[in-house]
């Protein structure tokens, strides 16, 4: 068995970040919505609150995933992930929940909006800081792996969508003097998060249940192992599962039963090497048997559940 890692790196940085934009944004669009009275301001300025609980969870998630593995946690901490992420789709479904329960009441007994240009300038400049803050959060969600950064990046970029139709709406109204719109597109910003939030929560339950590695990378490793098959090697059982930035493979080498076992350890760490090369971040177990041997077969099955 060999395993090779990406060097530990902390990120908690970048949740600190998502965390001083929540409470940025949150002033600046609660200011917003006192000027203007839009209830698709308001809708907003309750999602950038959902926004500042996410990146509290995601820094302690983060703290958690640093730690080292130890003998009650031998594999580490990195499933963790997938609980913050699911967080994340859930507070992302409560911030839908709360725009239309907000925006509802307004639909039906429509209001006038006060000074909108303020309204305006000062929710243009909340949304460029989520969408600068999202992006770097996405990049090093990507760089490093980690899912917990990823899933607060799409958060934060469901606000951007949010305040961008938001703003829409405050400027039709201004345009036509037709105030519900301002209820109108607020629901429909509901509706496009709530299937941001549904996807992270998928996203999660899959990680959670052991699924396996991406199909691109499945055939990555087969290519690998298929090209012993020259020197009377073949596979089988070959499993895979996913935790978070982590990966972990275990497959079955049948060999021909006269090599020593020297010969056998030698194919199994040049096999190793390549996958690990070419899937980095991962833990591989091999198990040599003999080709010839009957029992050897027996695992066959296994192979559905690569």
């Amino acid at each position: 068995m060999t395993e090779k890692t990406v060097p530990p790196v902390s990120l908690t940085r970048y949740a600190w970040l998502s965390i001083a934009a929540a409470v940025v944004t949150i002033s600046l669009k609660s200011a917003a919505y006192v000027l203007t009275g839009s209830v698709g301001l308001l809708s907003d300025a309750l999602e950038s609150f959902v926004n500042l609980a996410a990146a509290i969870v995601a820094l302690f998630a983060l703290r958690m995933v640093s730690r080292p593995a130890n003998d009650e946690f031998t594999f580490g901490y990195s499933k963790v992930e997938y609980f913050a992420s699911g967080f994340e789709g859930g507070m992302i479904l409560l911030a839908a929940a709360g725009i239309i329960i907000t925006a509802l009441p307004r639909l039906i007994n429509p209001q006038p909006l006060e000074q909108l240009g303020i309204g305006l300038v000062i929710s243009v400049v909340a949304t460029l800081i989520n969408l600068g803050v999202a992006l770097v959060l996405m990049r090093a969600g990507k760089q490093y792996g980690s899912i917990t950064l990823e899933a607060d990046a799409r958060h934060l970029m469901t606000d951007v969508w949010t305040t961008a139709g938001v703003l829409i709406g405050i400027v039709l109204v201004w345009a036509t003097g037709y105030v519900r719109l301002d209820p109108i597109i607020a629901l429909l910003v509901a509706a496009n998060i709530l299937f941001t939030g549904y996807r992270l929560l998928k996203r999660s339950g899959r990680g959670l249940m052991d699924v396996s590695l991406p199909p691109d990378e499945l055939r990555a490793v087969k290519s690998i192992l298929e090209s012993y098959q020259t020197q009377g090697v073949k596979y089988h059982a070959l499993r895979s599962r996913q935790a978070a930035a982590r990966k972990f493979l275990a497959v079955h080498l049948l060999v021909p039963g006269s090599w020593t076992v020297y010969r056998g350890h030698q194919l199994a760490e040049q096999v190793e090497q390549q996958v690990l090369a070419t899937v980095p971040n991962t833990n591989i177990v091999t198990h040599i048997e003999p080709i010839e041997d009957p029992i050897s077969m027996e695992d066959a099955p296994l192979d559905r559940q690569a």
